[in-house]
């Protein structure tokens, strides 16, 4: 028999709950966007490479006699690190009893949930990872006086370019200490606490990043790039929800070999810095 028009099925409530995870997944990846400042974002091919670079400038003497030959300025920008894009693949499963225990949609809901604050716990740390490898240097005996440095460092840095505002990771712990004697509100957004501190700084929380250490670039220096889900031949293939950015693909599915009901998801979503030089390890120095 026919099932019913307009009959809610299985298939309806796994597809509604692929939707939810993209426009949480993408809200959250945009949100981020927006609190670190970046305008640049880039879909790209899997396999495509990401190159980060350093900069030298040699400025010839402007002291030049009348009629004689200017002397030409050199800026080379030099290739420093190259990093491959590649697909990120997920799976979760909820078994037939959880399913009988806590109904259908709330079991599949809680384990999306929990997949994806992992997926952004490892975007967070894969950032912070990359900022560890910055060139530049600050120190301080307190957490201002090494973010004053930083921000100073920055300002030389990217003094040609404009250097925008200042982007801060550092240890919650760190933080803490300052927010206990400060009156500032904080928000949080991508699973990280963030708000404005002073010289133009936007100051978030990683844990990844030690205790005693800040990573301080300009938000222009930062890149979202990412291989897109969405579209070409793997819409040919697969059936993943995904939207127009590509950030994300979901797929809901049963495994009936072991009465699972399984999420599969696929991204790459990477953040980096262009500049290496352009990123400042700061270093709060023990009394």
């Amino acid at each position: 028999m026919a099932v019913q028009e307009n009959t809610n099925i299985t298939t309806d409530f796994a597809k509604a709950q692929s939707i939810d995870f993209v426009n949480r997944f993408t809200g959250g990846i945009k949100k981020l966007q927006e609190m670190l400042g970046i305008t640049r974002r880039q879909a790209l091919s899997e396999g495509s490479t990401i190159k980060t670079y350093k900069r030298a400038v040699t400025l010839a003497d402007g002291n030049v006699a009348e009629g004689d030959l200017i002397p030409l300025s050199k800026v080379e920008k030099t290739p420093d690190k190259t990093y491959e894009l590649a697909y990120k693949k997920y799976r979760k499963a909820v078994t037939m009893e959880a399913i009988q225990r806590s109904g259908f949609d709330q079991a599949v809901q809680e384990a999306d949930s929990a997949l994806l604050r992992k997926i952004q716990s490892n975007i967070r740390s894969e950032f912070a990872a990359f900022l560890a490898n910055g060139t530049g240097t600050a120190a301080g005996k307190t957490m201002q006086a090494v973010v004053a440095d930083a921000w100073g460092q920055l300002q030389v840095l990217f003094e040609d370019d404009g250097a925008g505002s200042v982007i801060i990771l550092a240890n919650p712990m760190d933080v803490s200490a300052y927010l206990g004697g400060s009156d500032i509100t904080t928000q949080n957004a991508f699973g990280m606490t963030y708000f404005k501190a002073f010289l133009d700084v936007n100051m978030m929380t990683n844990a990844s990043v030690p205790k005693g250490k800040i990573y301080a670039t300009v938000a222009d220096n930062i890149n979202l790039a990412y291989p897109k889900i969405s579209g070409g031949e793997i819409s040919k293939a697969f059936s993943f929800t995904t939207d127009e950015t590509g950030l994300v693909g979901i797929t809901h599915s049963p495994d009936y070999s072991r009465d699972n009901y399984e999420t599969h998801i696929v991204t790459a979503p990477t953040l980096f810095a262009e500049r290496m030089d352009g990123v400042v390890i700061g270093t709060i120095a023990a009394d």
